[in-house]
């Protein structure tokens, strides 16, 4: 089996996991304190069986029913700090995790886009919801838990050492063991961790492509070939888990030996000890409490080396997908309309090997021009659709916007001009209103109105709900030339001074594509460029590029 080779080193976690933190103090902080007040209370109470039995057996005076009442209070105290613990990490612990995939999913949105995502879509859910889970658990929960853990054990030890020094020493021999041997447990266990995290994103991946793609699926009659495909995946999910759980049962039983032999061993010492009468009845009960309340919390410590090597392992797997820097961030740069792009021998390729996808390209799209882009297929049309949107950087030349008053090299800060309808359907899940409000949050039911009659879905009035009509994802439940009209109506919502349509009236016939248009230009106050293949949109163009 190959050796994992991690992308970041220990010190760049730990790093990174500090970050995460900061947002989630709160939370760790309580489940903190509210761990070390239960090893107050536990303790408390092995105190008070003691006592009590020690009552009740003549050993000290006092009363039975005060010396039970006692060790209910400590019982009860007990209770009371589990349901405050359920508490904060069910209500604190649903906020952190939110947070967390917040932020994730806005340094994703704010990142460089390089025409080619490096994760599979179902990939990067999976990380956000497991991976994103995994860290809150354990910056929240586990180190927290973890401060009581050790709490209990130097408490329950420091108790076990003033009755009995020998029995505690010999209690806790087997910790130099568990040092010695955790080195090696954990680096085997982050590389079987790893596979299993990455074999469970392909069944994710898998499962959400086939999905979305049902309908295709169903028309190729590939159906039993989708599910096989998805055994295979799973298949190769079950080998890792049940290889990971093998070495996880073989490396517990051996732990779990050793605590057994510990205990046996103090059992014994404690039951000579009675047989010779240096130690009571209660003492031995205490005896035996502590032992279970050292070896406890030992055991505890001992699941820490598997959390932490599932915490690298969901550390690193988000941190990858922070890889790509942001895109230039600040305040919006507006120009006055209409306003217009000059390309002046730009290039760009993907890769050295494919070569230039655009090469040595030069026009100008003049304010308040309307120009239509024509090419064949692979010609660079989408590549250059990009460039104008500042998505992709131009490797050479220059891409410049430019009004009456400047003129800048164009940035992502500048994509606040741009109204933008990309090709297919581009609905999301939700209502009419919910969608068109994307291109305006703040849209008036009359502005919304406008904005339909204009793009020629006027039809949305005919739905019984009309704006609150309901769209299943990718717009179910509507054509392709509704949602395209809907769509349209979402970017004049948006109302920037360039409006570019890529491919966007495919899907309509054209009595319909013929009135969209002139309702997009009667006002020849902006400038449009449209992407396209169709004579009509070229009929009303004022320029061509030709792109090859």
């Amino acid at each position: 089996m190959p050796k994992l080779v991690s992308k970041y080193s220990v010190r760049a976690i730990l790093r990174w996991l500090w970050r995460a933190w900061r947002g989630n103090r709160l939370q760790a902080l309580l489940n903190a304190f509210i761990g070390l007040l239960t090893v107050v209370v536990s303790l408390a109470q092995v105190w008070a069986v003691q006592h009590a039995i020690e009552v009740a057996e003549g050993a000290v005076a006092g009363s039975v029913y005060i010396a039970v009442g006692v060790m209910a209070a400590f019982i009860l105290a007990d209770f009371f700090l589990h349901i405050c613990s359920v508490w904060v990490k069910n209500i604190l612990g649903i906020k952190a995790q939110n947070r967390m995939q917040q932020r994730m999913l806005d340094r994703i949105l704010r990142s460089e886009w390089h025409g080619k995502e490096s994760h599979h879509s179902g990939d990067v859910l999976n990380r956000l919801e497991f991976d994103v889970t995994n860290v809150v658990n354990f910056l929240t929960e586990v180190i927290p838990n973890s401060l009581s853990v050790l709490g209990m054990f130097l408490g329950a030890f420091v108790y076990l050492f003033l009755m009995d020094s020998t029995l505690a020493l010999i209690t806790v021999a087997i910790i130099p063991v568990f040092i010695a041997v955790s080195k090696i447990y954990v680096g085997r266990m982050r590389r079987l961790t790893r596979q299993v995290r990455d074999s469970d994103s392909k069944v994710q991946s898998v499962l959400q492509e086939t999905i979305q793609n049902r309908m295709l699926i169903k028309t190729l009659e590939r159906d039993e070939a989708m599910v096989d495909r998805l055994e295979s995946t799973q298949s190769e999910l079950r080998h890792r888990v049940v290889r990971r759980t093998m070495f996880s049962i073989f490396s517990q039983l051996i732990l779990n030996f050793g605590f057994a032999f510990g205990y046996i061993v103090a059992f014994l010492w404690a039951a000579l000890r009675m047989s010779a009468g240096t130690l009571t009845f209660g003492g031995m009960a205490a005896f035996l409490q502590l032992v279970s309340r050292i070896q406890g919390p030992a055991r505890n410590l001992t699941k820490l080396a598997p959390q932490f090597v599932a915490v690298f392992t969901a550390a690193e797997r988000l941190m990858e997908l922070e890889e790509n820097p942001l895109e230039e961030q600040g305040v919006p740069v507006y120009f006055s309309e209409p306003c217009g792009i000059r390309l002046s021998r730009v290039s760009y390729a993907y890769t050295a090997v494919e070569g230039n996808v655009v090469d040595h390209l030069s026009f100008d799209f003049r304010p308040g021009s309307c120009t239509a882009i024509l090419g064949e297929t692979g010609s660079g049309k989408t590549t250059l659709v990009r460039l104008l949107l500042a998505l992709i950087k131009p490797q050479k030349g220059h891409v410049i916007m430019y009004d009456h008053l400047k003129e800048k090299e164009l940035t992502p800060l500048m994509r606040c001009n741009f109204v933008y309808v990309p090709q297919g359907n581009t609905l999301m899940s939700g209502t009419i209103r919910d969608n068109l409000r994307l291109g305006k949050l703040d849209a008036t039911d009359e502005e919304m109105a406008e904005a339909l009659r204009q793009a020629c879905a006027d039809f949305v009035y005919e739905f019984p709900a009309q704006l609150n009509t309901v769209c299943t994802e990718k717009g179910g439940g509507l054509s392709e030339g509704q949602a395209q009209r809907i769509a349209i109506a979402r970017a004049l919502l948006r109302d920037r001074s360039i409006m570019l349509f890529d491919e966007a009236t495919s899907a309509l016939d054209p009595e319909t594509e013929k009135k969209l248009l002139q309702n997009i230009l009667e006002r020849n106050d902006k400038t449009v460029i449209f992407v396209t293949h169709r004579p009509a949109v070229v009929d009303y163009c004022d320029q061509v590029l030709r792109v090859s």
